[in-house]
């Protein structure tokens, strides 16, 4: 699917991957197979997950309003289109933003290391 990001993760150890190519649904880590994270659009907390954009000339700042403590964060934050994939890893204690080139139509990602993944659209 155009713009997707597929991502696995370990429901013992947390270990989340990216899976490219999508053929099979025997991988595993801990000896488990690691289950599909689904992307939420639909905001349902207290903290804030879905990454809202400005668009500044040519470019976007992608901006997440979530708290960034130690014990929980946004983990990164994602800009996906046809053909590419740019990916920001954040740290607690900084700001959850990142810029990316304006893209009509890409898909913007961000990950919290207790809520999951958050998707939106680049209008």
């Amino acid at each position: 699917m155009k713009n997707e990001l597929i991502l696995k993760r370990c429901t013992k150890c947390g270990n989340v991957i990216e899976v490219l190519n999508n053929k099979c649904d025997g991988i595993s880590c801990c000896g488990v197979p690691m289950l599909e994270v689904k992307s939420n659009t639909e905001e349902c907390a207290i903290e804030k997950h879905i990454p809202t954009y400005e668009k500044v000339e040519d470019e976007i700042l992608v901006k997440v309003n979530h708290v960034m403590e130690k014990e929980h964060y946004i983990e990164w934050i994602c800009m996906v289109n046809e053909n590419k994939k740019i990916m920001v890893k954040l740290y607690p204690e900084q700001e959850a933003q990142a810029r990316f080139p304006y893209i009509k139509g890409a898909t913007l990602y961000s990950y919290c290391n207790k809520h999951g993944l958050w998707k939106t659209e680049v209008e």
